[in-house]
């Protein structure tokens, strides 16, 4: 089996984003010479779950296999990186915040980035082989929750799912990137089978099913960087990002042990 994956992380593909959404978002330009790259290097490309579940069975993947998945779940998904994919003959994963659904009704919640997909946009893309995952409901920091409201971030993000799309929703990407071993734990408890992390690592079968790593392509990511990630150069952009992942990590993880004292003082 294939040592390491990369899952690369994408957010919105717009040639003007939104100032909240600029520096996580790539030009449609530049994710059409992503994906000319990945085919010309021989890459195949496979969904999140596809990827989850052969590490799990300990099945043998294709050829340089690769992942793209988006967050949040951005109207421009539809509009731009769709149709290149399409062109590309590309899958990819859609992790969509429910309660940010362009037509959410009573189940919004949270306050979107962007304009955002709705839900006839939604069960077109699923029906197009596209996966759709959870990315929570509100997009909270589900590692600071209390276990009431983390269970009802990922059970009512994957009911909705379920009902829009007429089909299971089986994985999740944690929002930020956040997750502890008790969100893991209720992550598994609410049927999910696999989970993105951020960690700026390639994945590998070793890895907790419930923490896979992904690679964050970003609107500074150029062809010479996004060629290295792919390919496994340790690059020091990719050096840099892990180094804030970890450190960010400890001080979450200090936080929850002081919110822990104060809730049992």
């Amino acid at each position: 089996m294939t040592e390491s994956v990369p899952i690369l992380m994408y957010h919105a593909v717009s040639v003007h984003p939104r100032a909240a959404t600029r520096r996580l978002s790539v030009t449609p330009r530049s994710l059409e010479e992503q994906l000319a790259f990945l085919v010309d290097h021989g890459f195949t490309g496979l969904t999140f779950a596809d990827l989850g579940d052969a590490f799990r069975a300990g099945r043998a993947l294709p050829k340089r296999p690769v992942v793209l998945t988006f967050d949040d779940g951005y109207a421009d998904f539809a509009r731009e990186a769709w149709p290149i994919l399409r062109r590309y003959e590309f899958p990819a994963t859609v992790f969509v915040t429910t309660g940010w659904v362009a037509d959410a009704g009573q189940h919004a919640a949270g306050r979107p980035l962007d304009r955002m997909l709705d839900w006839a946009q939604i069960r077109e893309l699923a029906m197009a082989n596209i996966e759709i995952g959870a990315h929570s409901h509100s997009h909270p920091q589900l590692d600071q929750l209390d276990d009431a409201s983390l269970c009802r971030e990922l059970g009512d993000s994957r009911a909705l799912l379920e009902e829009g799309i007429h089909a299971p929703v089986r994985t999740l990407a944690y929002p930020f990137g956040y997750s502890s071993n008790r969100v893991r734990l209720a992550a598994r408890a609410s049927g999910y089978r696999c989970a993105a992390a951020v960690r700026n690592l390639r994945a590998t079968p070793s890895d907790d099913p419930f923490m896979l790593p992904r690679l964050t392509i970003r609107r500074s990511t150029d062809q010479t960087a996004f060629a290295a990630v792919v390919t496994g150069s340790d690059g020091p952009v990719l050096r840099h990002d892990r180094l804030l992942t970890a450190g960010w990590a400890s001080v979450r993880g200090t936080r929850r042990a002081a919110k822990w004292v104060r809730s049992h003082a």
